[in-house]
C-alpha cells in the first residue's frame, strides 16, 4: 500500500510582486507590539496567538525576499525520496547519509522503507550548511594571509 505524497499535499505560498508593498510593511513590524487579527464571520474578530503571529512574520520576511513558503508540521515523517526532493539532492546520496546515521531514520515495521522526520532533515541542513560557512571562512583566512590551500 503506498502513501499519498507529504510534499505533493503541503501547504506552499509563492510569492507575489503585487503584495511585496504589504509584505514589506509586515517585515518592519515592530514584534513585541505586534498583533495580528483574524476577522471571522460574523465580524467577529479573533487575535492570533504569539507562535502564530511569529510565523506569519517569518513566512511575510520569506516571500518578501522571493522565497516560497511551504508550511509543514516538523513532525512530518518524509520517504527518502522526499527528504532527496527537499534537499535537492539523488535518492541515493540521501540514502547513503541514512545507511551512515547523518540524518536518523527508522524502518518500518516488517519492511526494508524507511521514514525520516522533517525536523531531523532541517536539521541536518543546518549542520550542513554551518560545515559550509566555516569552510568559506577558513578559504577568506587562507586568501587574506596568501597561504596556499
Amino acid at each position: 500500500m503506498s502513501r499519498p505524497g507529504v510534499l505533493a499535499h503541503a501547504t506552499r505560498v509563492e510569492p507575489v510582486n503585487a503584495d511585496r508593498e504589504v509584505l514589506a510593511e509586515l517585515q518592519a513590524a515592530d514584534r513585541p507590539q505586534t498583533q495580528l487579527v483574524l476577522r471571522g464571520s460574523g465580524g467577529r474578530d479573533i487575535v492570533l496567538p504569539e507562535g502564530l503571529v511569529r510565523l506569519v512574520l517569518a513566512a511575510a520576511q520569506d516571500l518578501a525576499a522571493g522565497n516560497a513558503v511551504l508550511a509543514l508540521p516538523v513532525e512530518t515523517r518524509l520517504t527518502p525520496n522526499e527528504v532527496a526532493q527537499l534537499l535537492g539532492v539523488s535518492r541515493p546520496f540521501v540514502a547513503r547519509l541514512l545507511d551512515e546515521g547523518e540524518i536518523p531514520s527508522q524502518y518500518l515495521p516488517d519492511s526494508r522503507h524507511r521514514l525520516v522526520r522533517l525536523s531531523d532533515v532541517v536539521e541536518f541542513q543546518a549542520r550542513r550548511e554551518r560545515r559550509a560557512e566555516g569552510r568559506r571562512r577558513i578559504t577568506e583566512v587562507a586568501e587574506e594571509a596568501d597561504l596556499p590551500y
